[in-house]
């Protein structure tokens, strides 16, 4: 049982999960979650490409079906409106016009393309060998600090989602991470422990161990999410992001709703449960 939040959760619109909407909510009552949210992939600005997201007609249905499973949930779980956009430079006015069409409940920005390379889609894993796997690394935290400095996003995901095939770089990049954390805590945004990464070739969450304690020195705020592709992944190896997250400092996991931190709760699910009213 968990009384924690899950936020990454997918739906089969954005053309590589699997699944009906009602089973991830299912699941998560199962899990015994606090409450979930769905934040599929926004339609891409620069392109389409319905491997990866959602096209841009779908987005009002994908709403519309949020709106409704909040509605049939009403009393049993809280169903948050959440969404997931990329961050590409020189199209952030773009992506500004999509979100700000819905009332989102959180905004999870995310780097998957680094000058038009989706570095971690499979179809795309050869050009791998043909980078420096230090610029690559190098490139992909630049994007990440002006991701959280673009003002686009309240959750910043899997932020270090580079290594997603096993791909690690030979210099040390802890200079790197510091001044990605210094510009997170500046511009505000929450980070998240994505335990899908244990999914991954990597088999480790994201980001790294060492990654999540600069972060918490630097006072940068969390979340845990699955980042679901199917039912039975909401939720999965959240006692493991609870241990990572605790030893490294962290004492609590945030709450979202209209875009604003509304609560916070306890990672730890003994003392959650001691705060609880007694009859």
């Amino acid at each position: 049982m968990h009384y924690l939040t899950d936020y990454h959760i997918h739906t089969r619109r954005c053309g590589h999960a699997a699944g009906e909407m009602e089973e991830y909510v299912e699941a998560a009552i199962q899990r015994g979650l606090k409450e979930i949210g769905f934040s599929d992939h926004l339609p891409l600005v620069t392109h389409r490409d319905p491997e990866l997201t959602m096209g841009e007609e779908e987005l009002p249905q994908y709403v519309e079906d949020v709106l409704r499973l909040q509605e049939k949930y009403r009393g049993v779980l809280p169903i948050k409106l959440g969404v997931e956009a990329d961050f590409i430079p020189g199209y952030e006015e773009q992506t500004l016009r999509l979100l700000e069409a819905y009332e989102w409940d959180y905004v999870i920005g995310s780097v998957h393309i680094i000058s038009e390379w989706e570095f971690d889609d499979p179809r795309r894993i050869g050009e791998w060998d043909s980078r420096d796997v230090d610029d690559v690394y190098r490139c992909y935290f630049d994007l990440l600090r002006r991701s959280a400095e673009s003002g686009l996003f309240d959750i910043i995901a899997h932020p270090d989602l580079v290594k997603k095939f096993g791909h690690r770089p030979q210099a040390d990049l802890r200079e790197e991470i510091e001044r990605t954390a210094e510009s997170f805590r500046k511009a505000g945004v929450a980070i998240e422990i994505n335990t899908s990464g244990l999914r991954k070739p990597v088999g480790e969450m994201y980001p790294a161990y060492s990654a999540v304690e600069v972060l918490q020195q630097h006072d940068v705020p969390l979340i845990i999410g699955s980042d679901a592709h199917r039912p039975e992944e909401v939720g999965q190896d959240f006692d493991r992001a609870v241990a990572w997250a605790t030893q490294a400092g962290y004492r609590e996991t945030l709450v979202f709703t209209g875009r604003r931190v509304v609560d916070r709760l306890p990672l730890n699910e003994t003392e959650k449960r001691q705060q609880r009213p007694t009859a």
